[in-house]
């Protein structure tokens, strides 16, 4: 299996060098896995760059996930999920798609996703 980083999904999510995408569909039909942080970088730069709604990276973003392996799939599928419907950002949904999915105890200062936290059923 091959890494691909953030150039090599924005490029086959959004076909927009040809020749680049054409590269990249090929490396990921043959096998390729990411990681988180490269998730969060792609939707960053969807956000920023590309003025995607928030609201659509879900639609967007998870069907890669058919094609590409990432590590906790289910974790970071529920933080895209959350993404999409909350205002926090993307790490934050990771922080308590963890805590959700894993079981994991979070300590934050951080009084907004304190509460989020605290309303999440394990």
């Amino acid at each position: 299996m091959t890494l691909v980083d953030t150039n090599v999904i924005l490029r086959y999510l959004l076909n927009d060098i040809p020749e680049q995408a054409d590269e990249a569909a090929t490396i990921i039909e043959s096998g390729a896995f990411t990681l988180p942080e490269i998730i969060a970088e792609v939707i960053y730069v969807l956000i920023k760059l590309y003025n995607i709604p928030r609201e659509e990276i879900e639609s967007i973003i998870l069907p890669i996930f058919d094609e590409i392996s990432i590590e906790n799939t289910d974790v970071i599928t529920t933080a895209v999920s959350l993404y999409s419907e909350t205002k926090f950002d993307f790490v934050d949904c990771i922080i308590i798609a963890r805590k959700k999915i894993l079981g994991e105890d979070v300590f934050t200062f951080d009084k907004k996703l304190a509460n989020r936290l605290k309303a999440e059923k394990i």
